[in-house]
């Protein structure tokens, strides 16, 4: 099936447009990790002791605040979850040490019983994270997206040439860095789920890259006599089918569960539905460039003007 039939886009000279694009959602981001809401970690990496209550009418902020604030407890951060007609509150507490996790949890749920007096309430559940566990799990998750990113760094490197990996690894830290941005920007919480929809991403972005790499490949042995730009564009224009088909499909997906999945699921499905979109677009408009880039620079050196793509069969 297909959307579109002779396509002929010259998106290589857009690419200005698109550089510029790039640059201010990552430039944004960026800031607004250095100086304004730095990266909002969850207490799955922070530490920290999590409440979950219940109350038969909406509860009131102010006076959970109030309430925290008489039995002595000190930055509490209280939010209403919000859909469903749940009328919950989560009440978190910042890093406690690994020694008083159990009685961070057990203050909180006196504090509320004793100096809440709104309405009864019903503590449904309670989660800690100590600061060492949440050190500890700071690193796996950077290591997992590292080692992630270097895998397919080599893969590319040996089924086309290291140009088209490193090209694909830095069009997917381009999505990873938006969409941690966006995080940043909205003053949303990372948590564990989030990490598990950005490696989800690193590998969906790198399949639709991959994609377009391998139609670039085979039209390099088709049309010997065009130049690599010519190349570029026609092999996107001919994806560009499957990538609406498959990108806007799954974006709709993860899109109806941003909307009606629920406040557990709100970070993972955030994360899917701004990493899908820039995924699908760096795919175009940051990876299939950088090869023309790389292109012109060896031109500009007196080497070889034509990316040695075919050199490796696929198997």
């Amino acid at each position: 099936m297909e959307l579109f039939h002779d396509v002929n886009v010259d998106w290589l000279s857009k690419k200005w447009f698109f550089l510029a694009f790039s640059l201010v959602f990552s430039v944004s981001g960026v800031l607004s990790m250095l100086f304004w809401h730095h990266v909002p970690v969850g207490i799955d990496f922070k530490g920290g002791t999590q409440v979950r209550v219940e109350f038969p009418t909406a509860p009131n902020e102010d006076h959970l605040r109030q309430a925290m604030d008489k039995a002595g407890i000190r930055d509490a951060s209280i939010q209403r979850l919000a859909g469903g007609g749940a009328n919950e509150a989560v009440i978190t507490l910042p890093e406690v040490s690994d020694a008083h996790a159990v009685d961070a949890r057990t203050q909180v749920t006196n504090a509320l019983e004793q100096n809440y007096k709104d309405s009864t309430l019903v503590v449904k559940d309670s989660y800690t994270v100590g600061p060492t566990a949440g050190r500890q799990l700071t690193r796996q998750a950077g290591w997992a997206v590292l080692w992630s990113l270097l895998g397919m760094l080599v893969y590319l490197w040996f089924r086309f040439e290291f140009i088209y990996g490193a090209a694909a690894v830095i069009a997917v830290f381009h999505d990873t860095l938006i969409t941690i941005g966006f995080f940043s920007l909205t003053n949303q919480e990372i948590t564990l789920t989030v990490i598990a929809a950005i490696l989800t991403l690193v590998g969906y972005s790198m399949n639709d890259t991959i994609v377009v790499f391998d139609r670039i490949r085979e039209n390099l042995q088709l049309m010997r006599r065009a130049t690599l730009s010519e190349v570029v564009n026609k092999s996107i224009n001919q994806t560009l089918s499957r990538t609406v088909l498959t990108s806007g499909l799954t974006f709709l997906t993860v899109l109806a569960l941003y909307l009606f999945g629920g406040e557990v699921l709100h970070g993972f499905s955030f994360a899917l539905v701004v990493g899908i979109l820039i995924g699908t677009y760096s795919s175009i408009a940051v990876a299939a460039p950088m090869l023309v880039a790389y292109q012109d620079w060896r031109a500009s050196k007196g080497k070889s003007t034509q990316l040695n793509a075919g050199r490796k069969a696929t198997a």
